[in-house]
This record gives C-alpha cells, sequence and structure tokens, in this order.
C-alpha cells in the first residue's frame, strides 16, 4: 500500500518538481551528453516495442532512470518503509541544491547510447511516470529498486557503418551521432544538412540522434535523423554519404580524420520470448 501511494505521488507530479530543482534546469547548459544519450535510447526501446508488438501502444520509459543507474555498479537499495520515504523527504527539503549539483558531476560520467540500452537490459525500466523527471537534481531514492519495472529482454546491436545502419533500419530505428556544425544546423530548415559550408562555421561536436528513414533524392543518399539541439527536438535530413575532412584546431573535440556526418550506429535488438 505504501508503495502504491508513494508512486501515485510521482506520477501525479510527473514533469513538475521542487522550484530550486526547476530554476536549475532552466539555468542549465543546452547539452548534457548523458541525458540526450538516456533519451536516445528510451525512445529506440519505445518505438521496438511497439513494432514488436509488446507494447500495445507507444509508451515512454524513463530517462532519468538510465542518467541515474546506467555505467554504475549494483547497489542494494533500502527497504520501502515509512521512516525511509519521511527521511528521503526530509534530505530533499534540507539538502542545498548547489551541494547536491556539486555531487551529481561528482559522481557522473558520459554515457553513451550503448551504455544506457545495456543498463536497460540488466535491470529492465521503469515508465516515465514512475521516476523523476529528465535532469532532476534530486538524488534517486535509496528504495527506488522496488520500483516496478518492466523487464527488458535483449542485446545490443552495432553497425559499422551506414549500410549496415539502413539494413537495420529496415526493422527499426536505429542510434547514431551526428557531426554538428553551427550555423549550418540552425539553418538548414526544410533543407539537407551536409555539414560545415565553409569560413565562419563553429564545429559543435557530437550529438545523439535516432534515425527514422532513408531516402534517395535526386541520386543521394538522405538520412532521417530526431535531434534534440538547444532544448528542442526536432527532424532533420542528413546527407549519408558527405565526408567531413579534419578539421584545423587544438580542440581534442575537433574532427581529426575524414569521416561521414553520421557515426556510432546502434539498435537494440529485443527478444520477445
Amino acid at each position: 500500500m505504501m508503495n502504491e501511494l508513494f508512486l501515485q505521488s510521482v506520477k501525479d507530479c510527473a514533469g513538475i518538481c521542487h522550484p530550486d530543482c526547476e530554476r536549475a534546469s532552466k539555468e542549465r547548459e543546452d547539452y548534457d551528453a548523458s541525458e540526450h544519450a538516456a533519451v536516445v535510447a528510451v525512445n529506440l526501446i519505445s518505438s521496438a516495442r511497439v513494432i514488436l508488438k509488446l507494447d500495445s501502444a507507444y509508451t515512454e520509459y524513463s530517462a532519468q532512470y538510465l542518467v541515474d543507474n546506467a555505467g554504475k555498479e549494483d547497489v542494494q537499495g533500502e527497504s520501502f518503509t515509512i521512516e525511509n520515504v519521511l527521511r528521503y523527504m526530509e534530505e530533499h527539503v534540507q539538502t542545498k541544491m548547489e551541494d547536491r549539483q556539486r555531487e551529481i558531476d561528482q559522481e557522473s560520467r558520459q554515457l553513451t547510447v550503448k551504455d544506457c540500452l545495456e543498463c536497460a537490459f540488466k535491470n529492465g525500466l521503469p515508465r516515465r511516470e514512475h521516476w523523476g523527471h529528465l535532469g532532476c537534481t534530486f538524488k534517486a531514492p535509496p528504495f527506488g529498486c522496488h520500483f516496478p519495472r518492466v523487464p527488458m529482454k535483449g542485446e545490443v546491436i552495432e553497425a559499422e557503418n551506414l549500410d549496415e545502419a539502413v539494413k537495420l533500419l529496415m526493422e527499426q530505428p536505429v542510434g547514431a551521432r551526428l557531426h554538428v556544425f553551427s550555423p549550418e544546423i540552425e539553418s538548414v530548415g526544410e533543407g539537407i544538412y551536409e555539414g560545415t559550408s565553409g569560413d565562419g562555421t563553429r564545429y559543435v561536436g557530437l550529438r545523439d540522434v535516432m534515425i527514422v528513414a532513408v531516402k534517395m533524392i535526386e541520386g543521394d543518399l538522405v538520412v532521417t535523423v530526431k535531434l534534440c539541439y538547444k532544448k528542442k527536438t526536432s527532424f532533420v535530413k542528413v546527407c549519408g554519404r558527405r565526408m567531413l575532412l579534419q578539421l584545423n584546431g587544438n580542440d581534442d573535440s575537433q574532427v581529426k580524420e575524414p569521416t561521414c556526418l553520421l557515426v556510432d550506429f546502434c539498435a537494440p535488438r529485443l527478444s520477445i520470448n
């Protein structure tokens, strides 16, 4: 009964958090690699589960659960009792937000989509409404291991190149990373994104995306991806065969060798047994 009441309160507050947490989220920078990887991972899983009829309708799973748990060793949680719930609530009120953010920065490491998918297969996933919202600065409850999770069985499939990724796409959406340049990514609109256009361009870095479609347009392979950039989600058409040469820069994030715009392809292969 206690479990059900607490979960109902979490569900009722889905997307709503303490004012300090909301304020901290608004002040944060646009890009968090781990959060973006987790979002792509749950989108891939949700899409695959609908396609395989494991879910009767598109179901949103918790990306924040993956941020909190992927890449970490399993820790035995506390029991689900009134005392533990009250203590957790008191800590939410008493802990200074800047202290909690410092803890998060010290604990976190940059996650990949593969990390997140492997965590989902290992631990299962709670639905979005049964966990904290994405970017929540409050620490996950130590009794969170008792929250209901949907079992996920399967494995991570990786593709060496775009051609292999296109074959996977015949069955389900595929995760990838996109080389992003500004201002080209902001101005592409309904056109086709081809990366850098020359002088005045700035290399932003790699961003996790979900490939949803491919199409030949005037003899060129065009890949449609779902991209979250500057806190806005959009569908962008990407030139699949455009090659990038190495960039002349001292920044470690710069492109160091010839590469395609899309790299690092992977997808969850779910088991229906």
